[in-house]
């Protein structure tokens, strides 16, 4: 029997029932709620500019919105990102009777083209860790930027050492800097938790800083390792990212080639590069799909090379 089409339901009531499903069955977090509903309102004013709406769009209504994102000048990656999303929302529409059929199972996405994620190289890294650790043991400084600088240090230290995405770093609690702690439990994207090692120069990072916050006068008790005055309690990503495009600089790096992401691409890539196994980096990266983590495979096909052309015994000397 075929399904009548809503009438009634507004494009806001469909994406909120799509969003909740997300949230209770595939356990999203507040990010990725917040991507597609940013999506899915821009394709809802779009539709509702030309007096249609996602309760009554087309395929060709579809169509026309995929081919304005690229006249608006977005990369092939961000309409690929806006299809998927439209896509499971049809799909889920479809399967909860909200419409008779999903006018988006046919839509092609745009090609895209493999696009290597930057990073940075270990002789980068150990440049920006040696600023950061050269401002933070500067004893002329002011106990206020000393500590800014401390943390800064912790930062990077705990990043390049996990690989932790940046949502997961600031709000780590203050109990992941214990001196007997050889794990860090992280609850990542989902609300899923992953066990990462931490290393000793990240442990002891984390023990420097935290003696200098505990000697701030005006300290007052927190659960987090990087405590802040704003709403979330903690250091916000964009503070973080600031401070270390501002390190950056002073190190003679460029700023836009630095950001918090591009050091746990770092991570990744050069655990490959001395030889970890892909499965074993998924995992620490906290990557639900091997898919994700194969955006590193460039590092292992160099790696392949130069085993053969290093060790092959009819390899030119």
């Amino acid at each position: 029997m075929r399904v009548p089409r809503p009438t009634k339901s507004s494009d806001q009531t469909l994406i909120a029932l799509f969003l909740d499903m997300l949230a209770a069955e595939r356990g999203a977090g507040v990010n990725t709620l917040s991507a597609y509903r940013r999506d899915l309102e821009d394709l809802s004013s779009t539709l509702s500019a030309d007096g249609n709406s996602i309760a009554k769009a087309e395929t060709d209504d579809l169509r026309g919105y995929l081919g304005t994102l690229a006249k608006r000048g977005f990369k092939a990656s961000s309409v690929a990102r806006r299809l998927s999303a439209i896509r499971q929302l049809y799909r889920f529409l479809y399967a909860e009777s909200h419409r008779p059929d999903d006018p988006a199972a046919v839509l092609d996405g745009p090609k895209r083209a493999l696009t290597l994620p930057k990073v940075l190289s270990i002789a980068d890294v150990d440049l920006l860790l040696t600023y950061a650790h050269d401002e933070a043991t500067d004893a002329k400084r002011p106990a206020p930027e000393r500590l800014r600088a401390m943390r800064l240090a912790c930062l990077l230290e705990v990043l390049y050492a996990t690989g932790l995405r940046v949502s997961e770093l600031v709000a780590l609690p203050v109990s992941a800097a214990r001196q007997d702690a050889r794990m860090l439990m992280v609850r990542g994207k989902g609300d899923k938790e992953r066990m990462v090692p931490l290393n000793e120069t990240a442990k002891r990072a984390m023990t420097d800083y935290l003696k200098l916050l505990a000697a701030r006068k005006d300290r007052a008790e927190t659960k987090w390792l990087f405590p802040s005055f704003g709403e979330s309690g903690h250091l916000t990503r964009q503070h973080f990212a600031r401070d270390l495009k501002a390190l950056a600089a002073k190190a003679g790096l460029k700023p836009a080639q630095v950001s918090p992401h591009v050091l746990r691409h770092a991570f990744a890539s050069h655990l490959l590069h001395n030889g970890a196994d892909l499965r074993v980096v998924q995992t620490l990266l906290g990557h639900a799909d091997i898919s994700t983590t194969q955006i590193y495979t460039h590092v292992l096909e160099e790696r392949l090379k130069s085993l053969v052309r290093d060790l092959h015994p009819l390899t030119d000397k």
